[in-house]
């Protein structure tokens, strides 16, 4: 009924448009995306500083789609000191020198496009941990993988936690979750996923590894390995996220299943053993130790 709701009140609002198509305004043409922009005044080769941050360590978890990591936020959202929000999406958050003239006077205090972005994100870092009165921030946003080396220029102290699960398990999981899956566009977005966390697996020293499957077989061991690596004591309270309010649970943030909205940690489904994996998908596999 809530679809079926939401469709009549997409087709009233079409038909009125259809009828009486509303005037443009300037506010309402849109603007183009950052990947579209012309070549402006900043990108002649100035690169600027690193400016001052305001969090200095931030901590960031780099997994695919599909491989717990909302269940890892809420487990770390429900320790005393540990801030873990919904996916940020820090990296769609962009910055547009307007003008000409607006590259040059940035350059005049030492700063260009990619920093002041970079800026922007620390800010709304800083203004999310000093809102939640915790003093450790953590964000669980899967295309943060994606750009993983950017995060490490903007912040050099960040830490890294890398969530794995087994490709197949993740390729049955987004399988399930579409009503008309196309099977190639799905294997070909595990294999990118997969290729930069392997990435970042062999480049990020330090870096803290776990797997979707060992933290739902032993949450504890887990838990007490991830609070060591990010310098805090242990709390029993994570395992029992389902007391603790961690913001509302809906598409584009992050999982919104039945299984993350019971509170409790539920076993990870294991990957089809018959299904078959491309070649470079089962290389990557086996060196993260999953049979194959």
């Amino acid at each position: 009924m809530s679809a079926i709701a939401k469709g009549l009140r997409r087709r009233g609002r079409l038909m009125a448009q259809a009828v009486s198509p509303p005037r443009k305004t300037l506010d309402a043409i849109p603007t183009q995306r950052p990947a579209e922009r012309p070549k402006q005044a900043s990108d002649d080769g100035y690169t600027a500083p690193l400016a001052p941050r305001l969090v200095q360590s931030p901590a960031f978890v780099l997994s695919s789609v599909r491989s717990g990591s909302t269940l890892l936020r809420v487990l770390l959202n429900s320790h005393s000191r540990i801030r873990a929000p919904h996916e940020m999406h820090l990296r769609t958050v962009h910055v547009r020198m307007s003008r000409e003239f607006t590259a040059d006077a940035m350059k005049e205090l030492a700063l260009d496009r990619e920093e002041l972005e970079h800026v922007l994100w620390d800010r709304v870092l800083h203004l999310e941990l000093s809102r939640s009165g915790k003093d450790v921030i953590v964000d669980k946003t899967p295309p943060n993988t994606l750009i993983w080396p950017r995060l490490h220029r903007c912040w050099p102290e960040a830490r890294f936690v890398l969530l794995l699960r087994h490709p197949g398990a993740v390729i049955q999981s987004l399988t399930s979750r579409r009503a008309e899956p196309n099977h190639e566009a799905i294997r070909a977005e595990v294999l990118n996923y997969a290729e930069k966390l392997e990435e970042a697996r062999q480049s990020l020293t330090g870096a803290h590894v776990i797997t979707y499957e060992d933290l739902t077989a032993d949450p504890e061991s887990v838990t007490r390995g991830l609070c060591a690596y990010l310098g805090v004591p242990w709390e029993s309270g994570m395992l029992d996220y389902g007391k603790q309010d961690h913001g509302t649970f809906r598409p584009k943030l992050g999982d919104w299943s039945k299984e993350i909205k019971s509170g409790k940690i539920q076993a990870a489904r294991q990957a089809d053993p018959t299904a078959e994996l491309p070649p470079r998908l089962a290389e990557i596999a086996k060196a993260w130790g999953y049979p194959v």
